[in-house]
């Protein structure tokens, strides 16, 4: 697993490390979780650039949830396709080399644009970025595009604004939910269907917030 310590990864781990079908759990990270389990090991490396010195310690797995992303607020395209499209590339190009069996699910976001010609430049960034990984020769691989997250259980953004904003909207997570249901979901929700589809696959390689929701309820 990659990005653990964000809002959706915590959400992520918490739910592995709940399900007693799943053996062990790897997670990336440039800083520690902070969480102990028996289930659970943590590999601390600073260059996610360049994996190469822990390349042997990244085989034998069954999948990688790849949580990990930034806010393009305040960023140019050329930052923000380094942060999201680059490191992402570089870690799914080593792991399909490593675990050509494995299943590959990537957090990318409602409103992606496959296209990579939108206006919106987050959008681009990220059609693109899930277009590379879909071409690669995973077993197996889906884009996650998850609308607003509710944190559930203590979880908190690592962001100040989105920590700021859910701490406003929190309240009326309920009013968004009944009016707006397709488009709202939560961490245990995001964590749950990414388990399924990680055990036991589904019908399209992109899927929507409702799809989560609905893998979620099964």
């Amino acid at each position: 697993m990659f990005g653990a310590t964000g809002m959706v990864g915590q959400g992520v781990l918490r739910e592995c490390l709940l399900d007693p079908e799943i053996a062990r759990v790897l997670t990336v990270v440039r800083s520690a979780t902070g969480q102990t389990h028996e289930k659970l090991r943590e590999l601390l490396h600073e260059d996610f650039y360049d994996l190469s010195a822990i390349a042997d310690q990244l085989t034998g797995y069954d999948a990688c949830f790849f949580c990990l992303g930034v806010s393009s607020a305040g960023m140019k395209e050329a930052e923000y396709q380094r942060v999201t499209y680059d490191l992402t590339l570089a870690a799914a190009q080593l792991l399909v080399k490593l675990n050509p069996g494995m299943t590959f699910i990537y957090v990318s976001g409602s409103g992606t644009d496959s296209t990579e010609k939108g206006r919106s430049m987050w959008a681009r960034v990220k059609g693109k970025t899930e277009n590379a990984l879909l071409a690669l020769p995973f077993k197996a691989k889906y884009m996650f595009r998850p609308a607003f997250i509710q944190p559930m259980h203590g979880i908190k953004s690592k962001t100040r604004l989105y920590r700021a904003l859910y701490t406003v909207t929190g309240p009326l997570f309920p009013v968004w939910k009944a009016l707006a249901p397709k488009f709202v979901t939560t961490s245990e929700k995001v964590g749950r269907a990414m388990l399924h589809v990680a055990k036991h696959g589904a019908d399209k390689p992109v899927l929507e917030n409702h799809d989560l929701n609905a893998i979620a309820a099964d």
